[in-house]
């Protein structure tokens, strides 16, 4: 880049991801206001807060994106949702490749900040490989729900219902274009399959999909993958169980379904999309306090790295669990599957963590001060837009200018990193001094 004066600028990569981000959002905005995008007009709030919900693959809406946008609107938000899920470098590096262009070393650079990566090796093969995972899922899934929309809608309306469920569902989006979302499908078991396996796809991590293509194996799988799924795994079986055990009786989820199997398939779909996908089968603004709580530590877990998912990432949680319990067996650093976990790891995870949940919370004090709703509600509301996830109890249409201006900022900051964006505002200054050590009193 170049300033007035016409000196070149280098601008950091995570600095132009930042940028990039925030420029398809404003292009996103700006279309939504056509009005060829919507039935009636939307305000510049609602076309700013709809594009970087989009973006940020998030999925809370302050319109009904079925009814209240055209084909038009809703193409553009589907679009805004493929390069907000795909990432902006990533779609283009892929382009690039595609053209047999060369790749230049800030395009790497680029490439490996969006995709999460500590080094550049082998980064362009896996963007390919996720052009094909997203490719081949986005039409498994595709051929798989027009089963369901094409009988009901017709083909026409039921060909493009699939496709945006599709897509949405994939990249973790949680765009649907039913007011209910999927409500009415509580009982297909089509529906109840396939949406959550795109979402468990598009969220385990790009970089665990290629390991698992290249190893065939779990003894040769990296720790990362076996990381990410061990920790999938376990936030799967105990967000399944812990659900259906809260909610088996409340008559207005669970409790209003006739046969176990219903019910077990809609505790399955709820407690598998909760963690990075605002998808619902159920009423969300009916569920137990203890569902509720579940659901925002779920959100704030979110997927795996360098996927369509949100949150502080799974590994993180994982490493934050190993570190825990190394401290209680006395050892000086943790393990998992015969390595060890350097402590530049455990300090990652450590400001990681603190960066987010001091978001978060600032962000719920926030708008427990300004806007006059149930704290559970609001806390509900920060969790999912700093997860990226788009579950709502009901309360982001009655959020005001303020209330919508600091969930648009928590989505964005969700999606771009914490750590990214700390990064951004720290300077690193090799120390000067080496202090010597001293002790303190914790607990």
């Amino acid at each position: 880049m170049r300033n007035p004066s016409g000196k070149t600028v280098h601008l950091p990569p995570t600095t132009v991801l930042v940028l990039a981000y925030a420029l398809l959002i404003v292009l996103g905005a700006a279309l939504l206001l056509l009005p060829e995008a919507s039935v009636h007009g939307v305000t510049l709030s609602e076309a700013l807060f709809t594009a970087t919900s989009a973006v940020t693959v998030t999925g809370l809406v302050v319109l009904d994106t079925g009814g209240d946008f055209t084909l038009f609107g809703q193409a553009v938000i589907l679009v805004l949702i493929q390069f907000g899920g795909l990432g902006i470098v990533t779609f283009s590096v892929v382009v690039l490749c595609m053209l047999g262009l060369p790749i230049s070393l800030e395009h790497k650079l680029f490439l490996r900040d969006e995709l999460n990566q500590t080094s550049m090796r082998d980064l362009l093969k896996m963007a390919l490989v996720i052009l094909r995972v997203v490719l081949v899922f986005e039409a498994v899934g595709l051929a798989a729900l027009i089963c369901v929309f094409v009988p009901e809608f017709g083909w026409s309306h039921g060909l493009w219902q699939a496709l945006f469920h599709a897509v949405s569902a994939f990249n973790n989006a949680g765009f649907g274009l039913f007011s209910d979302s999927l409500s009415r499908w509580v009982d297909n078991p089509l529906v109840n399959l396939v949406v959550p396996l795109l979402i468990l796809v598009g969220g385990i991590g790009f970089s665990v999909l290629t390991d698992l293509r290249d190893s065939r194996s779990w003894d040769r799988l990296s720790l990362h993958s076996k990381l990410t799924l061990a920790g999938t795994a376990g936030l799967i079986i105990w967000s399944v169980v812990t659900f259906a055990a809260i909610e088996w009786n409340n008559p207005a989820t669970l409790g209003s379904l006739a046969g176990w199997g219903e019910k077990l398939m809609a505790s399955s779909f709820q407690a598998l999309t909760t963690r990075t996908a605002g998808f619902n089968t159920l009423d969300i603004g009916q569920i137990e306090d203890a569902s509720a709580l579940m659901f925002i530590l779920l959100m704030l877990i979110g997927g795996g790295s360098a996927s369509t998912a949100g949150g502080i990432k799974v590994t993180t949680f994982v490493v934050m669990l190993l570190a825990t319990l190394a401290y209680f067996r006395r050892r000086d650093y943790p393990t998992a599957f015969h390595r060890r976990l350097d402590g530049e790891e455990v300090m990652k995870v450590l400001a990681l963590i603190s960066l987010s949940l001091m978001l978060v919370l600032a962000a719920a004090f926030v708008l427990a001060q300004t806007q006059d709703l149930p704290f559970l509600e609001l806390m509900f509301e920060v969790a999912s837009a700093f997860g990226t996830v788009g579950l709502s109890m009901g309360v982001t249409g009655e959020l005001d200018g303020f209330g919508r201006a600091v969930i648009i900022a928590l989505m964005f900051i969700g999606r771009v990193g914490p750590l990214a964006l700390g990064l951004l505002l720290a300077t690193r200054v090799p120390p000067r001094v080496r202090y010597p050590e001293g002790r303190i009193f914790l607990g």
